[in-house]
């Protein structure tokens, strides 16, 4: 491939990455309103005790089907959260059903995003397939999407924060991030708010909570980006409400705030909170569902986002690898907690992660909570 070629390609990638994302993030506000009006039963327990819905799989199927279609089924390679193991069983047919049914109606909005489509609608089996197609284990060779396709379910069936994280990683590193946020308006400062009840919204409130966002960022560009997301019938162009975004400048932990996972089942509150206080921090933890949490700190809303995975926890790349890209490129810095880089080149795993993460608006925080980290490991009971 000659080297024009390859400019452009990375162009279309990313795109292509995002166009897919503002698609499939409208996919989720429906499913999601569907969930908290109807309180619907299209959610199923996976092996591991955690939750999937007609959005995980719809989402999975349609990331899957656009790039397959732009970039080569048979040379492109998808790391996903999703299998439809699940999906193909005898007791699932009402939810195969509901997610065929959602992903057809998803594509019939790809060309307002400029997208592709099937020329017609996909049957079952095709579903399945496009789900399917999503099971390469990544690693330190070529090129590899990465998709997380409803990150924070729990979030999400609650009607809550949740996104959908779409990366590129080429020879081991991450290259391209695409975070998608429907309810993360684009006004600051609305992180921790559920999504209301639509019977209960004013005119003004309602319309802010439909503008949702979608942030990118390219690596090693220095920048990071975030649009409004597109809604219904509206057709904008995006490039000119695109506009760039910034870590905080804040340094002072007294004056700064950190995010934390809302969940206890894999990561400590209390050891959080105790090297937040060692730190200097004052100000309560923001538990956020999540890579929300990333897009916090990455336009400003948040300074400090740290979890420590409890003994027997391993980190999946695709709940990371596009957040941390977008708050590295708008200026933050994200390591493990013993300062050393995040490696994506192992496989579906953050192998040989030194005992959490941590992400922050700068250098300054960052070695303050790293320096708190060695001083207070010896005495947790993590």
């Amino acid at each position: 491939m000659e080297e024009e070629d390859m400019e452009f390609s990375k162009e279309l990638e990313l795109d292509v990455a995002v166009k897919v994302v503002h698609l499939v993030c409208s996919l989720c506000q429906r499913v999601q309103s569907s969930l908290i009006s109807s309180n619907s039963d299209q959610v199923k327990s996976k092996d591991d005790d955690s939750l999937v819905t007609v959005a995980d799989y719809s989402v999975q199927a349609v990331v899957s089907w656009i790039l397959s279609e732009y970039f080569g089924s048979q040379n492109i390679s998808i790391v996903a959260e999703e299998d439809s193991h699940s999906l193909s069983k005898s007791d699932s047919s009402g939810l195969l059903e509901a997610v065929v049914k959602t992903v057809n109606e998803c594509f019939s909005e790809a060309s307002k995003h400029g997208l592709k489509c099937p020329v017609s609608p996909l049957k079952p089996a095709q579903v399945i397939q496009a789900i399917s197609h999503c099971s390469s284990t990544g690693g330190h060779k070529g090129k590899h999407w990465v998709l997380d396709p409803v990150d924070g379910t729990l979030g999400f069936v609650r009607g809550n924060q949740y996104a959908v994280a779409l990366a590129l990683i080429e020879e081991g590193k991450v290259v391209l991030g695409v975070l998608g946020c429907p309810n993360y308006p684009v006004r600051n400062g609305l992180i921790n708010h559920q999504h209301p009840s639509t019977s209960n919204m004013s005119p003004g409130i309602a319309d802010m909570w439909e503008k949702g966002c979608v942030m990118y960022a390219e690596r090693g560009t220095g920048k990071a980006w975030m649009q409004p997301l597109l809604q219904g019938d509206v057709k904008l162009d995006l490039m000119k409400f695109t506009r760039p975004i910034r870590v905080s400048s804040i340094k002072d932990p007294a004056l700064a705030t950190f995010c934390e996972p809302v969940e206890r089942a894999n990561t400590s509150h209390s050891f959080s909170e105790g090297i937040a206080h060692s730190a200097g921090f004052r100000r309560k933890p923001l538990r956020v569902y999540s890579m929300v949490k990333y897009a916090a700190i990455a336009r400003g809303d948040a300074e400090v986002y740290m979890k420590f995975a409890r003994a027997g926890y391993k980190e999946k790349i695709w709940d990371h690898a596009a957040g941390v890209l977008i708050v590295q490129e708008a200026g933050g810095v994200v390591t493990d907690a013993g300062g050393r880089p995040l490696d994506f080149s192992k496989g579906i795993y953050l192998e040989g992660l030194d005992r959490g993460i941590i992400a922050c608006s700068g250098a300054v925080l960052h070695d303050k909570i790293v320096a708190a980290v060695y001083a207070s490991w010896e005495s947790s009971v993590l």
